[in-house]
């Protein structure tokens, strides 16, 4: 097997899912229960927090809450701000190319009044520095940009987009940093709201952060118990909280060693890539090497992953298909790409565990399907 696929989940580091197990097994007691079970957990619960935020330096400034993933903490991050601060403004800004959890929680903001501006990005896949402080006003309360792109890997510069939104005193800068925690070296102080899943840099399923700046309160989004500082209710899944921690202590501390590692990777496959006049490279040159995004110009992508799964190599398409309509990638639509192109895209997405055979194995394998495959 040759897993090309770590954008959309990573293996379970080994010592991560140690910690689960042993935190599952010995300390099982709930966090909020007021005997000496329940704080025994509640203490490996603290402590996981305290340690993901000493590994992103944000001690001193940010706080951090626990939850499912990304996509809960985009959620609490955009609504749970607009609505405490909707007397300060309604205007929020993200960008088209953001991942679905961020681009449907604002619209859902609409009807309630909210004032959502959708920034273009340049050819690259960026939200430049200019055009977020044109669409900046005094009425902006939160900008929602992530910090990289989970399909083509652009990185976007959050210390310019920060220094933007500083400017306005009411604002709050969120980033969505799935795809950038343990890939890219992204100044995290500058933002005031953080969210990630700890599945994509080697922790579990179902386990994730939003960290925010101290003085940032929230309007729940789930009701219940006081959990997590009364903001977000439910039993906190303190196993998962403490492999999510070591994994990110692990991705933070080898960030060098899985660099060259992916790098070296994907540049051989992109090299290889843009040699083949029958496929455009979409991922920009200085993205991350972790996400590489192709396009197929005469066959179809989902013929070609199709057999590429055959042959045991899982890559992805980008878009969830259907049986109905081809996806068409929003993303590479937004950063000029025509319809064909966005239409016949494939994303391979590395990991340290990937090997420079494995890459010469895949571009010998694909290059005998697009022998063998009928031109669309």
């Amino acid at each position: 097997m040759i897993y090309f696929d770590n954008a959309a989940t990573t293996p379970t580091l080994k010592e991560a899912l140690e910690a689960f197990l042993k935190a599952n097994a010995e300390h099982f007691g709930n966090p909020s229960s007021t005997h000496a079970f329940g704080h025994e957990a509640d203490r490996y619960l603290e402590d996981a927090r305290k340690s993901i935020l000493k590994d992103l330096g944000l001690s001193s400034t940010h706080s951090l809450l626990f939850n499912s993933g990304a996509t809960e903490g985009n959620n609490l991050a955009i609504k749970g701000v607009a609505f405490h601060y909707a007397a300060r403004g309604k205007r929020i800004i993200t960008s088209a190319v953001e991942h679905p959890s961020v681009l449907k929680v604002v619209d859902e903001l609409r009807p309630f009044g909210f004032d959502i501006v959708v920034l273009p990005v340049n050819g690259e896949g960026k939200v430049e520095p200019e055009t977020l402080k044109n669409a900046m006003t005094k009425e902006t309360i939160l900008v929602s940009i992530m910090a990289v792109n989970n399909e083509v890997g652009a990185v976007n510069d959050v210390a310019a987009l920060s220094e933007v939104a500083k400017a306005y005193p009411k604002a709050f800068l969120h980033i969505d940093a799935t795809q950038a925690i343990g890939k890219a070296k992204i100044p995290y102080e500058k933002a005031d709201l953080i969210s990630f899943s700890a599945h994509k840099f080697g922790g579990l399923k179902g386990c994730g952060a939003l960290l925010y700046r101290k003085a940032i309160v929230f309007s729940p989004v789930n009701m219940g118990g006081e959990q997590e500082f009364g903001f977000r209710g439910g039993t906190v899944n303190m196993p998962s909280c403490v492999a999510e921690a070591v994994a990110l202590h692990s991705a933070l501390g080898n960030f060098d060693k899985h660099q060259a590692t992916v790098k070296a990777i994907s540049w051989q496959i992109r090299c290889a890539l843009e040699k083949n006049p029958e496929i455009t490279v979409n991922s920009p040159q200085d993205a991350i090497p972790y996400v590489l995004n192709f396009s197929l110009l005469k066959k179809k992508a989902s013929v070609v992953l199709e057999a590429l799964s055959e042959e045991g190599i899982y890559v992805s398409s980008v878009s969830a298909c259907s049986s109905k309509v081809e996806p068409v990638s929003y993303v590479l639509q937004a950063m000029g790409k025509s319809k064909e192109v966005s239409a016949n895209s494939i994303r391979l997405s590395f990991g340290p565990q990937n090997t420079l055979e494995e890459a010469a194995v895949f571009l010998k394998t694909l290059t005998e399907i697009l022998e063998r495959t009928h031109d669309r």
